[in-house]
């Protein structure tokens, strides 16, 4: 269940918000959410290093009280350690990615200023939260949202913005549903009809540690083409 599926109901996305455009002249900035545990930051690791040799990337962390996330990124040398900056939210990480946005996009200005106006992607990862959490469109363009099976197969179902809304949800550690009990077909079916047409990628790092289905959902919103290696 690697693949990116979705699933077309007739929604009409013409007046969809989460359907801007990409912008031109910038970066494309990618939010990243989902609950504590979910995976968050180890699929950020992952993009950075799929996507490292062919798109100029960088990182904005948050966390409520410390550096943690960007200080793991920087000891696994996913990117050069200019490239990742953290935010300490000091609050709800909602707070920082919809409320009041304003210490992320210093985050994210400061390193288009550093690189030159040069990068091509700018992910901003946010604190685990709860499903409610959903990235302002003043911060991110597009958004992924993280689900772990191990959360219970009924999350998809319940919904949420984050579940809902997101551009793309992934649903991670596919690995542990045996584990855990948890039905994948359900988990699909459920997020198919939650999410009214909007894609759902089934990963699992341990198994597939580069996030193939991801990155390459990246690169189409980029519109980008896969390497020819990576491709074959």
């Amino acid at each position: 269940m690697g693949a990116v599926h979705a699933h077309d109901h007739g929604h009409d996305h013409a007046h969809d918000p989460y359907e801007a455009p990409v912008p031109e002249g910038r970066a494309l900035r990618l939010g990243i959410g989902g609950p504590v545990g979910s995976g968050k930051t180890a699929l950020t690791a992952a993009l950075c290093r799929a996507l490292r040799d062919e798109l100029e990337l960088a990182v904005v962390t948050n966390d409520i009280y410390t550096t943690e996330d960007a200080d793991f990124l920087r000891r696994e040398a996913v990117l050069a350690d200019d490239r990742i900056t953290a935010v300490r939210t000091g609050a709800c990480p909602h707070t920082a990615i919809r409320d009041d946005i304003s210490a992320n996009l210093d985050a994210v200005e400061e390193l288009e200023e550093r690189h030159g106006g040069a990068l091509d992607l700018i992910i901003v990862e946010s604190g685990g939260d709860n499903l409610t959490a959903l990235f302002s469109r003043g911060l991110a363009d597009r958004q992924i949202f993280v689900l772990d099976v191990a959360g219970g197969d009924d999350v998809p179902r319940k919904g949420g913005l984050g579940v809902a809304a997101a551009d793309l949800l992934v649903i991670n550690k596919t690995d542990l549903a045996p584990l855990v009990g948890s039905d994948l077909d359900l988990m699909a079916r459920d997020a198919a009809r939650v999410r009214d047409g909007r894609p759902v990628a089934f990963t699992s790092l341990r198994q597939r540690p580069g996030a193939p289905e991801v990155a390459e959902w990246v690169r189409g919103v980029l519109g980008r083409a896969a390497p020819r290696a990576a491709a074959s």
